[in-house]
């Protein structure tokens, strides 16, 4: 058979999109993505979260002769990307535990018999001979690796049956392959490159910018109530996701927010699979729910109207914290990503870190990660541009969209207290042998006579009561960034502090130490909601309001009859555009992007009848 000319494939591949998923035209790169893998070449794609990674392999799928082989690390959520695509009309499948054995012999026959178009596959699958066997006796139109950065060993996604994909050139060299993923710095693209053999393919990097995410970092005083205060402020009813470090804190937060009125559940390695899994699809499912959980959840997670991400607890990298956070507003509108952060946060990092497996290259690696993440926390720059320069992407300027641009903090010059707390820790550990956690050594520079001062006579030291300028909030504050910059360490089970070789150069006056002031952060949520609001009213007229509700509801108790989340049914971005342009026959619904062919010949007549009721 002659191959198709490239004009061919980019009007094969147009239809496919208007057709099937119900879009008029490509994002970004989407086009040439799909042009390359359709033509057989490997690719290696960046993609942020929601950007549209999917469509690079979902579209060459339908265009290519055979069946696509979909790589993905998420067996829990194989059945949602299936129903999302039979929605649409495409032939999908997949091939996993949680099949019985006539369920999957009927998979296993459809996919011989050329009736797919898209398999997924978990990794460790790939690695057995069954498996193996199986596509040998099939038509493949090429492989997809999504999730590639489970490839990077020292990851935060780490899964070691990704290092055995690179026997898919090995065995199946004429099947081009293209892995996605949405985080990377250079160093883990060549990574991924280099551990799936795809040292040849294409590489395409999408900018890393999501503008519709307002990122915010606050100091932690009482987070689970500061917390409360953001979701009753300003995501009143609002889907989110919430990441703790403990799964001790996981099940505290979500009672306490349950005790408080807020629909929530809890999700870490600590519950049976069968809770886990029942608390993901009512996730996924129900609309208004929060998830308390660990970093285990949320890779894969497709839902697009998560309005927030909101951590309790510093995340280890910048890597994890940009992938975590990429999970709210998928769906392009306004969404929060918010963070609090304090000093226990980086006494507690540097300890984990300092007592983790691995050798010293390991260890130096880890904390290389986590200076990233806390000069991202105490920066007096624009947070969007400086995470996306963390990613090799020049910022045009600042954002106007995140904490630092809407209220910006100071920079002050803070070596004179610096020297204060350093003098304290050295006078403490070379004057008595003694080491103490931050707590005591604020108390005893703010002239505290508490119990343990009187019991250690540290009312006696030189520095007792000389930090009378600053208060314990103040004093914590330098404690912590001395702690980030690494003037400061920590050590032991206790978390006691002690100085490095670089504390010298401060308390020798060779360096100045600049630090951050906390700004008052009074009008923060109003900034905050009245950005969110002016951009919603954008996205939909007050008029259209009532029609949008009255959608939502048919949606929902569509999706709840079929069993499938209410974003297999329609996005809400699509059914925002109904509702502001009310269409008035099929012909002119099938114009909403969203709307495909088979949606349109499975959902029009009810859509009309809901519009006809306003």
């Amino acid at each position: 058979m002659v191959s198709p000319t490239t004009e061919q494939r980019t009007e094969d591949a147009s239809g496919v999109l208007r057709r099937v998923f119900g879009y008029d035209a490509f994002r970004g790169f989407q086009r040439e993505v799909i042009d390359h893998v359709v033509a057989g070449g490997d690719a290696l794609v960046l993609m942020p979260t929601g950007g549209g990674k999917s469509l690079c392999y979902q579209i060459p799928a339908l265009v290519r002769p055979g069946v696509a082989v979909v790589v993905s690390p998420l067996i829990a959520l194989m059945q949602d990307q299936v129903d999302a695509l039979t929605a649409v009309g495409v032939r999908a499948g997949f091939l996993n535990s949680t099949l019985d054995l006539d369920a999957r012999r009927q998979v296993e026959r459809a996919f011989v018999d050329g009736e797919l178009d898209l398999l997924y596959l978990a990794p460790e699958a790939l690695g057995t001979r069954p498996v193996q066997q199986l596509l040998d006796r099939g038509s493949i139109a090429l492989f997809a690796i999504d999730e590639a950065h489970c490839v990077a060993q020292w990851g935060h996604d780490f899964r070691p049956d990704y290092l055995a994909l690179s026997m898919l050139h090995e065995r199946w060299p004429a099947v081009p392959r293209i892995a996605l993923t949405a985080t990377a710095t250079t160093a883990t693209r060549a990574e991924i490159a280099t551990r799936l053999k795809l040292t040849e393919a294409r590489h395409f990097v999408a900018s890393f910018d999501r503008p519709n995410i307002q990122y915010r970092i606050v100091p932690k005083r009482e987070p689970r109530k500061q917390l409360l205060a953001l979701l009753r402020d300003e995501h009143p009813g609002d889907a989110g996701i919430v990441y703790c470090l403990s799964r001790a804190s996981v099940d505290k937060t979500a009672d306490f927010l349950v005790a408080n009125g807020i629909p929530a559940l809890p999700y870490h390695a600590g519950l049976d699979a069968v809770t886990r899994a029942t608390n993901q699809q009512r996730f996924l499912r129900e609309d208004g729910l929060v998830m308390v959980a660990t970093i285990a959840f949320g890779m894969g997670i497709d839902k697009p109207d998560v309005r927030f991400v909101a951590h309790l607890d510093l995340p280890k990298s910048v890597e994890g914290y940009y992938q975590e956070t990429g999970r709210a507003g998928r769906d392009g509108l306004p969404s929060t990503a918010w963070l609090a952060y304090g000093l226990q946060d980086v006494v507690q990092q540097r300890k984990m870190i300092e007592t983790s497996d691995g050798d010293l290259a390991r260890r130096r690696s880890l904390a290389a990660h986590l200076d990233a993440m806390l000069a991202l926390c105490e920066t007096v720059r624009c947070r969007r541009a400086q995470l996306l320069e963390y990613f090799g992407e020049p910022a045009a300027g600042p954002c106007g969209n995140c904490d630092t641009c809407l209220e910006p903090p100071e920079s002050w010059d803070g070596t004179v207290p610096a020297q204060k707390l350093l003098s304290t820790v050295f006078r403490l550990d070379r004057e008595r042998n003694q080491r103490f956690g931050a707590g005591h050594c604020v108390d005893i520079l703010l002239g505290r006579q508490t119990e343990k001062i009187t019991q250690h006579t540290h009312d006696q030291l030189t520095v007792f009561g000389i930090g009378g300028e600053l208060s314990e909030a103040e004093w914590r504050g330098v404690v912590r960034q001395l702690l980030a910059e690494g003037l400061l360490a920590v050590e032991g089970d206790y978390g006691t502090l002690t100085l490095t070789e670089a504390s010298a150069e401060v308390l020798g006056r060779r360096r100045t130490v600049m630090m951050r002031r906390e700004p008052e952060r009074k009008s923060a949520g109003r900034a905050a909601r009245a950005k969110t609001s002016a951009t919603a009213a954008v996205e939909l007229p007050p008029s259209a309001a009532p029609l949008f509700e009255r959608l939502r509801a048919w949606r929902a108790a569509t999706a709840k009859e079929q069993g499938v989340p209410a974003y297999v049914i329609f996005h809400d971005a699509t059914l925002r555009q109904i509702a502001t342009d009310a269409p008035g026959s099929l012909g002119e619904l099938s114009k909403v992007g969203g709307v495909g062919e088979n949606k349109l010949a499975k959902y029009g007549d009810a859509i009309l009848g809901v519009l006809a009721e306003g």
